[in-house]
């Protein structure tokens, strides 16, 4: 039997391996047969591992132990996530041909439950962009409609679960790295709480602000790789300890008498009208299940790109000091003494977005412009994260649309980076107060998906997926099949 990952979920493959119907190298094995089938077009993949993959499988097989959910099934795993002696690049040829010598966290707990890695995901390079198309190596297309860009950073992961190359994938999100991309392709895409899931692995670009979430195609499947992968971490100074948590837990449970509030700053100058219409619409939906809804304020809201953007830079700009051509990865081959080696090295090895957030976040931390922006963006964090904890006082949680727009194309606006930057304008502000939030399918509108974000209480991912799912069962937008499907 042929596995093309659109209608099987995670439960209903699970029940399959543990009947015996199907072997976790036979899963494996027709996950590369998407790639290879839908790939050369969607390029949603920097590299693939097959032969680690089926000897993963083929381990899995022989132990014959299916008891973990994710035994036995084949995943994506985005390029900044290390993974032991598979060459791991953040999307950069300053990391070109960098094989890690351990695991993430997050990847020790997946292969610790079975789960077998296929490949990494393309994605924007050191995950800074919003449109995949700052990777050195590839340009993935949005499944839905090639000439469209997928969303970034995580753009890969996400075009890869949304053409049913794989049925999950990792990414990460910083400023909206998951949440963008899972909207674009019409996929559920989930940003925890800072602290709940490990960053130990992860390339870090902003470490106040990144961190690790899972894409899927259903809700339920996103709040199984939630469960397997949240969890304390000695190696993360930022790890939160908390019992463990089921996720799944509320799922099923009628959402009357929730409190949802609806911040007039969502649907402001620069939303485009079709995305706004299909919100509200989403958001009623929400309404006749029960759910009591407010408009509230944000007032901070219209700040949040501009103290990301200083204050992502400034950390950007110290994590990437440790790529300099002498301990792994790239070196520039011109290169004769040891300040040509740096210089040479970090200006050819570096694309221009990366370089830029890197002058920009230098020049914010220098002497002279630190009480300027530093420190002033710094308080407008502040003052952002106030504006959160005042609504939730009163409501369960924040919805929204997840983008300003619909995916657009490819080459459309990467030459003009404020155009670029504001394309994160609803997703920063949850990063800077290091909020959970997801981003479901609200619908379709020209044959593209529109995105419905979830914001929620700090560590109170199980209200989210109680919505979601409650929203996912009013509607078939799961069931809608994106154009790249007819390659099967």
């Amino acid at each position: 039997m042929t596995y093309h990952f659109f209608e099987q979920d995670l439960t209903s493959l699970h029940q399959a391996l543990q009947a015996g119907d199907v072997t976790a190298e036979a899963l494996t094995k027709g996950a590369f047969e998407n790639i290879k089938a839908s790939d050369p077009d969607l390029e949603a993949f920097v590299r693939t591992h097959e032969e680690s993959a089926l000897a993963q499988a083929r381990a899995v097989d022989e132990k014959g132990d299916f008891s973990h959910f994710l035994a036995g099934i084949p995943m994506a795993m985005k390029d900044n996530i290390a993974t032991a002696g598979l060459e791991t690049t953040a999307a950069s040829r300053i990391l070109q041909g960098f094989k890690p010598v351990y695991d993430a966290t997050v990847t020790k707990r997946l292969k610790d439950a079975g789960a077998v890695i296929t490949g990494k995901a393309n994605m924007d390079e050191f995950a800074m962009g919003g449109s995949s198309e700052t990777s050195y190596y590839k340009q993935t297309k949005n499944a839905w409609d090639l000439t469209k860009v997928p969303g970034g950073s995580s753009g890969g992961s996400a075009a890869a679960v949304a053409a049913g190359q794989v049925p999950y994938a990792l990414g990460s999100d910083t400023g909206g790295s998951i949440r963008q991309p899972a909207a674009f392709n019409g996929i559920v895409g989930m940003k925890p709480t800072y602290g709940r899931v490990s960053r130990f692995g992860l390339f870090a670009m902003a470490s106040s602000m990144d961190q690790i979430g899972p894409l899927t195609r259903t809700v339920k499947d996103n709040a199984l790789v939630l469960s397997a992968i949240a969890g304390f971490d000695e190696h993360d100074a930022t790890s939160v300890d908390l019992p463990a948590t089921d996720f799944t837990a509320k799922m099923g449970q009628s959402i009357a008498g929730l409190r949802i509030a609806v911040p007039k700053e969502y649907f402001q100058e620069g939303i485009d009208p079709v995305v706004a219409s299909q919100v509200r619409a989403a958001i009623a939906q929400l309404k006749d299940l029960g759910a009591q809804v407010d408009e509230v304020s944000l007032p901070h809201t219209h700040y949040g790109v501009a103290a990301y953007y200083v204050l992502m830079a400034a950390e950007a700009s110290s994590n990437l000091q440790r790529y300099d051509g002498i301990r792994y990865g790239y070196r520039a081959p011109e290169a004769k003494t040891l300040e040509e080696v740096y210089r040479e090295t970090r200006s050819t090895g570096f694309g221009p977005e990366v370089k830029r957030r890197i002058m920009l976040g230098t020049y914010s931390l220098s002497a002279g412009a630190y009480d300027a922006f530093f420190k002033k963006a710094a308080q407008v964090r502040t003052l952002i994260i106030q504006d959160f904890d005042q609504v939730f006082e009163k409501y369960d949680l924040i919805v929204g649309p997840t983008t300003p727009t619909q995916p657009y194309g490819i080459g459309e606006e990467i030459g003009d980076p404020k155009a670029m930057y504001l394309g994160d304008a609803l997703t920063i502000p949850v990063n800077l107060a290091g909020l959970p939030a997801m981003s479901i399918n609200a619908g379709f509108n020209a044959g593209l998906p529109i995105g419905l974000q979830l914001i929620g209480k700090a560590f109170d991912e199980a209200t989210l997926y109680q919505v979601a799912a409650a929203f996912e069962q009013e509607n078939d937008f799961t069931k809608a099949l994106p154009d790249i499907a007819a390659k099967y």
